[in-house]
């Protein structure tokens, strides 16, 4: 099984290291959707069947709590896993994130190995290399 994974930055830079760590991570993927702001996301996750949302908290237009706030108002987009990659690591935020049903919360700066890890773990997938 492959998976469509929905990459939510306002940063283009960070929205390309993501993906291409997702690309070598050995996960199988069908399709990598990106999006500048929570407003376009949920309009990719209203067109697209996604498997797993990673999104930064902070982007203009529509930021990521207000993002999950509307995704756990749809019965099926509630049910999609969302990780937060996040500057913002108060322990407040966090936990008013998990709250809010957010599988997890991942700091920027990252390492590849820990999206990757994280991605494994939430998606049942294990592989080897």
């Amino acid at each position: 099984m492959s998976y469509n994974i929905l990459i939510v930055d306002d940063s283009r830079t960070t929205r390309m290291v993501i993906s291409k760590t997702l690309n070598l991570s050995g996960i199988p993927i069908n399709q990598l959707y990106e999006a500048e702001n929570g407003r376009v996301a949920l309009k990719i996750l209203d067109e697209n069947w996604i498997d797993l949302v990673l999104a930064d908290i902070n982007m203009p237009e529509m930021d990521g709590v207000e993002m999950v706030d509307q995704m756990a108002k749809d019965g099926l987009l509630k049910t999609i896993p969302v990780v937060i990659v996040s500057t913002e690591g108060s322990q407040t935020r966090i936990e008013e994130m998990r709250a809010k049903g957010v599988k997890a919360y991942v700091r920027k700066p990252f390492t590849p190995e820990l999206i990757k890890n994280l991605v494994e773990d939430i998606l049942g997938e294990k592989h080897v290399g």
